[in-house]
């Protein structure tokens, strides 16, 4: 290129002095001026003497094209450094089970390091594995964390399922693992839509409630020998008759805190709610009631199954369970947090739209199966079971239902409707322990 400098092709336009000595250049279709490592890029209408700057390029930001354009370098041009570049990131579930015992519920308590959450052991695990970078344990936002439920206190569970942005590396679900507790384990992982929300996404939750029978004993009937009790099969066919009047949509208000009985949200469908038959474990006989729904408010499940243990043993007639969801305020016991467990979360209608497309998999955990009972094996119903023949959680509770008041009811004490809930549980589709 010539270093002679052209004819400016815009009369009335004076011509700067370079103070770096570098010749000015004119494109065909405008001209560019560089000098002292800044170019200014003028252009011309077309018919018009007119010119107007378009662009401030610093030098090392982009690339000169035929003809003088500019071209901006992509964010894929520029070079990545560490694990950035050698490991892409990726949005993902992480198929979780745990014991709760010992822990302050699954949610994280960002500052607060006094209430140990399942997700402070996560988030930890993440981190020293490689996962995420370190200031994401900081602001969980940034990596995009959503939960399917917010378990409470005590609370186990065996399908929890956690959406979020992690790079890829190698043997990921292996060295999460290896910097996790032991009560506290990822047995699955699989890819998602960069738009899944595991709270938004999931359309129903199945719990489970392990229990002592002689919860369902009779109420003149003595606890000094509770292992020897084992529950009659006409007493298990009365138990499924009254969880299987919740099958349906109802007005649960009185099944949570803090909840205006024509309070829309108050309203929960449930799917399945049975008791399973009786089984032995450390000399004392248990059964396990198993109840699905869309979604649970804080308390729901354990006052649902205190109210039906308070009906089966002789507090109150089975006319309490339709008179609970009216508008009359109605005094529902809640049944200990112990024995509470999410056993599966469901993503029916994703599945349907995203299971078959041939680039995803479906949220089902199939081949996990085997390592969740495992886990539920060793971990989940030893510490349930241990914990109540030490405890007697239970025995506990029911020397409590004799100072409810089951006739009683507070005409006009929810007049008031309320928009919003005391607490987030309803959102979270979760269900609170404490």
């Amino acid at each position: 290129m010539s270093t002679e400098i052209p004819p400016n092709p815009l009369p009335g336009i004076q011509t700067l002095p370079c103070s770096s000595g570098e010749p000015a250049q004119w494109p065909i279709t405008g001209w560019l001026y560089k000098c002292a490592g800044i170019r200014w890029i003028m252009s011309e209408e077309s018919g018009n003497a007119q010119t107007k700057p378009l662009k401030r390029v610093e030098e090392g930001n982009g690339e000169s094209g035929e003809n003088g354009h500019i071209r901006k370098k992509l964010k894929s041009d520029v070079e990545q450094t560490g694990d950035d570049r050698k490991h892409p990131k990726r949005k993902v579930v992480l198929l979780l089970a745990y014991s709760g015992k010992g822990y302050y519920g699954m949610q994280r308590n960002a500052g607060s390091s006094q209430f140990k959450t399942i997700e402070d052991e996560l988030v930890t695990a993440l981190i020293k594995s490689g996962c995420i970078p370190d200031n994401h344990g900081d602001d969980m936002k940034k990596m995009s964390f959503q939960r399917c439920a917010r378990t409470d206190k005590g609370v186990s569970a065996a399908g929890q399922v956690v959406s979020l942005k992690i790079w890829m590396i190698e043997d990921v679900k292996e060295k999460i693992n290896s910097n996790l507790p032991p009560q506290i384990r990822v047995l699955g992982l699989k890819r998602v839509t960069g738009g899944f929300n595991s709270k938004n996404s999931c359309d129903a939750r199945t719990y489970s409630y392990m229990l002592p029978t002689v919860a369902f004993a009779p109420k003149d009937n003595g606890t000094e020998n509770s292992t020897a009790f084992r529950l009659e099969p006409e007493t298990l066919q009365r138990v499924n008759r009254l969880f299987g009047s919740y099958k349906g949509t109802h007005n649960f208000h009185n099944f949570t805190s803090q909840k205006a009985a024509r309070d829309p949200s108050a309203r929960r469908y449930i799917t399945e709610m049975t008791c399973g038959e009786p089984f032995v474990r450390g000399g004392a006989e248990f059964a396990e009631i198993t109840v699905r729904g869309q979604s649970f408010m804080m308390h729901q499940i354990r006052k649902m199954i205190g109210l039906v243990i308070a009906v089966v043993k002789g507090y109150s007639g089975d006319e309490v369970l339709k008179r609970s969801w009216g508008e009359e305020k109605v005094d529902v016991p809640k049944a200990p947090g112990l024995g509470l467990v999410l056993e599966k979360v469901h993503f029916d209608r994703y599945n349907k739209r995203f299971g078959g497309d041939g680039l995803h998999e479906c949220l089902e955990w199939t081949e996990e199966e085997q390592a969740i009972l495992a886990f539920k094996e060793e971990h989940i119903y030893p510490s349930i079971v241990e914990t109540e023949c030490q405890e007697g959680s239970m025995t506990s509770w029911m020397a409590t239902l004799p100072i409810h008041d089951f006739e009683a009811t507070a005409k006009g004490a929810q007049d008031k409707d309320r928009g919003q809930d005391d607490d987030e549980e309803e959102d979270n589709g979760s269900d609170s322990a404490l």
